[in-house]
């Protein structure tokens, strides 16, 4: 008998931009085999990209079709393009038991904590705002007006993150991805996700 099996984990990051995120995920998802879903768009395939592979792409009329009928775990609509994340697939990568991680934004989360009963959420924050203006600058990819909308989202993203599972502070990367790797681990021994695992034991 596998006592290992077990639900698949919904793990869910955001944190501001300049915070180390993208650095932290490619970190974790070369230390644990996590599964990705693919996000459905109306914005037209950019080149090399694949329908199915990269996205979905949809017209507006099949995105807003989708929506209604409540296909999507969490969609927005960005720059005049929807964006959504289908739900069925998502449901049925958690029930073969396959972890599934999100980087998305703060209101993204807030609708996966209604569509993913069992997720898990984490934040990442910056030592200060000081310094996240620092790694803005210092990165030399955003103008000036990017850098201060940035840090304008990233006042207001601060400020909602207290309903999150779990926060970190990314002051050293070492010890974020310590704290990060041992959030997760624990995660995944949640009793929510081993719902057949008393009956299993008292059936031997």
């Amino acid at each position: 008998m596998d006592f290992t099996k077990r639900m698949g984990l919904p793990f869910i990051i955001c944190a501001p931009s300049g915070t180390g995120k993208t650095t932290l995920i490619q970190k974790l998802c070369q230390e644990f085999p996590f599964s990705f879903s693919i996000s459905c768009t109306t914005r037209a395939p950019r080149v090399g990209e694949i329908d199915g592979k990269d996205y979905y792409f949809l017209t507006k009329e099949q995105f807003e079709e989708k929506k209604d009928n409540g296909d999507f775990a969490e969609w927005a609509c960005v720059h005049d393009n929807y964006y959504g994340t289908p739900l069925k697939p998502l449901q049925e990568q958690l029930d073969a038991g396959h972890d599934l991680l999100f980087d998305i934004d703060v209101q993204g989360a807030a609708q996966l904590s209604l569509s993913l009963p069992n997720a898990q959420f984490i934040f990442i924050h910056p030592p200060s705002l000081q310094v996240l203006e620092e790694r803005l600058v210092n990165r030399c990819t955003d103008t000036p007006e990017t850098i201060a909308k940035r840090l304008k989202n990233a006042h207001a993203e601060i400020n909602a993150s207290h309903w999150f599972d779990a926060w970190i502070v990314n002051n050293d990367l070492n010890e974020a991805y310590d704290a990060l790797r041992s959030f997760y681990i624990s995660c995944t021994l949640s009793p929510r996700l081993h719902k057949n695992l008393i009956s299993t034991l008292l059936s031997q």
